[in-house]
């Protein structure tokens, strides 16, 4: 029999809440933060690196080392699910701010024009690995720099790549988007879904 329980290797509130939404009974399954990373899951930004093979490089290098944390820690065989988001403006890749200048200069930078949300989702249990990536195109409207400041100043912007949150206050500077509303806040729940399925777990 299936056990219907996944791990997940996210500190994502956001993501445990979409799960959550689609009915998927889950356990975190959590490693290092910072400053002492685990290695293994570095987010640094190889040279030539696409965004796109970056996301899901990240992704597919956290769901195998979380897994791999499973027989050490003696709990039970489960499918891990993580996942990455990253921005994409003009080829660069934009993760989450240093600091709230760091914000607010990320902010200027999206302001009054198009950019992409890529989110790659990666699933492993033993030596089997798949994934899968989701891509949105997001359009800010004009934003003044006191709107950026006041939304700065909320503390949102903190631990998000691009230094918002489609989810909360910055939804009233969100003129279009193309693609998926989930991917963007953090887990693509078609994809993951799709993904779910390919390992048996039944939703």
């Amino acid at each position: 029999m299936i056990d219907p329980r996944i791990y997940l290797a996210s500190r994502s509130p956001r993501r445990r809440e979409l799960l959550t939404q689609i009915g998927v009974r889950f356990d975190l399954l959590l490693f290092r933060t910072p400053p002492r990373e685990d290695a293994e899951v570095s987010e640094d930004w190889l040279p030539g690196e696409t965004p796109e093979a970056y996301v899901q490089r990240v992704a597919r290098a956290k769901a195998v080392f979380a897994a791999g944390l499973v027989v050490p820690r003696h709990i039970v065989t489960r499918p891990v699910l993580a996942a990455d988001t990253t921005i994409d403006i003009d080829g660069e890749i934009i993760g989450k701010p240093r600091d709230e200048a760091d914000a607010a200069a990320i902010l200027t930078r999206l302001a009054g024009r198009s950019h992409r949300v890529l989110t790659a989702i990666a699933m492993a249990r033993d030596e089997r690995v798949e994934h899968r990536l989701s891509i949105s195109e997001v359009r800010f409207r004009a934003v003044t720099p006191e709107e950026i400041r006041r939304y700065v100043q909320s503390g949102e912007s903190m631990d998000k790549a691009g230094a918002y949150g489609i989810q909360g206050r910055a939804a009233v500077f969100i003129e279009e988007i193309r693609g998926s509303h989930s991917g963007i806040v953090g887990l693509p729940l078609c994809e993951t879904a799709l993904l779910l399925r390919d390992f048996g777990y039944p939703l």
